[in-house]
């Protein structure tokens, strides 16, 4: 008999549905190859599709393998609390946590659950500490997003390239940048070329913050990404990005995305100090939509 995969689809960072980030989740992928899983992603044309796998530690509850359009990616916030969610349900889950193994690390997912019990959605702790990288020119920003120089700001920082287990550069904009920004995808490429290390993509977070109120939009055109609704890796690193240039212990944030595409998302931040480094959590809703499954006619 051929293989057939059952996979769910969920919205992730709202508690309505067509709202927030739509995720794919193929609940057992044993036996599936990295050509298909890719594939699978590229077909069903979503910001990223979940495949889970056995854990590599029976003390864990599953590995995760993450795929954009166009390739693997090793952490994303909103396929592991989505992943989280659909598993929790799917195995009727009374625990208080899951832990996923991803490529970039162990993410501990602590679900959130209603009065009744239900699970509503999930936080997750970034895999790796705030790391900093390459500083970009405000100009090159503007540039990728059609803005005038003046609209993408110097000060409390320069865009640059931030990470809690994925890359993004971070860039300070006016609320009317916000609004104004389109990408140029020839100037994204421009713009990769100049930066080290970078492959083939370079995603976007753009932002302009009010006290501990964020309003986001990410670009990663050239990972088949135009704009994201909804990115937990990218505000994650921005939280912990945010408590070291504010120099505090702690904070908390909230973070609105993808308003402009007709599918608004609330994200909600923690970042603090440890010895490790700063650490950083992002938590929202999931909501299930649709459930399907997939034959491997190749392999019959």
């Amino acid at each position: 008999m051929m293989p057939r995969y059952d996979f769910e689809t969920v919205d992730v960072f709202t508690d309505q549905r067509f709202g927030g980030n739509p995720l794919a989740v193929f609940t057992d992928a044993s036996g599936m190859d990295s050509a298909t899983m890719q594939a699978l992603a590229a077909e069903l044309n979503l910001s990223e599709t979940a495949f889970v796998l056995p854990p590599s530690d029976p003390a864990n509850d599953a590995r995760v393998r993450i795929f954009n359009r166009s390739a693997e990616m090793p952490f994303a916030g909103h396929p592991s609390i989505g992943t989280a969610c659909v598993l929790a349900r799917r195995r009727d889950y009374r625990g208080a946590s899951l832990k996923l193994e991803l490529t970039a690390g162990l993410v501990e997912a602590a679900l959130q659950r209603s009065a009744t019990g239900r699970v509503t959605g999930a936080r997750i702790a970034a895999p790796q500490p705030l790391t900093t990288a390459a500083i970009l020119e405000p100009a090159a920003i503007a540039a990728c997003l059609g803005l005038p120089t003046k609209s993408v700001l110097s000060d409390p920082h320069p865009p640059t390239e931030i990470s809690v287990g994925m890359n993004f550069v971070a860039a300070a904009v006016t609320p009317e940048g916000i609004a104004q920004a389109v990408p140029d995808i020839a100037r994204f490429r421009e713009t990769r070329a100049q930066m080290a290390g970078s492959g083939d993509r370079l995603s976007l977070l753009i932002y302009a913050r009010n006290a501990d109120q964020i309003h986001a939009r990410m670009f990663a055109p050239l990972a088949g990404t135009y704009e994201d609704p909804a990115t937990g890796s990218a505000n994650a690193a921005l939280a912990a990005f945010l408590v070291s240039i504010d120099g505090v212990e702690e904070a908390r944030f909230t973070s609105r995305q993808g308003a402009e595409m007709g599918r608004p998302s609330v994200l909600h931040l923690t970042a603090r100090q440890t010895s490790a480094g700063i650490v950083a959590t992002v938590a929202g809703d999931c909501i299930p939509m649709f459930s399907g499954c997939w034959d491997d006619h190749t392999a019959g």
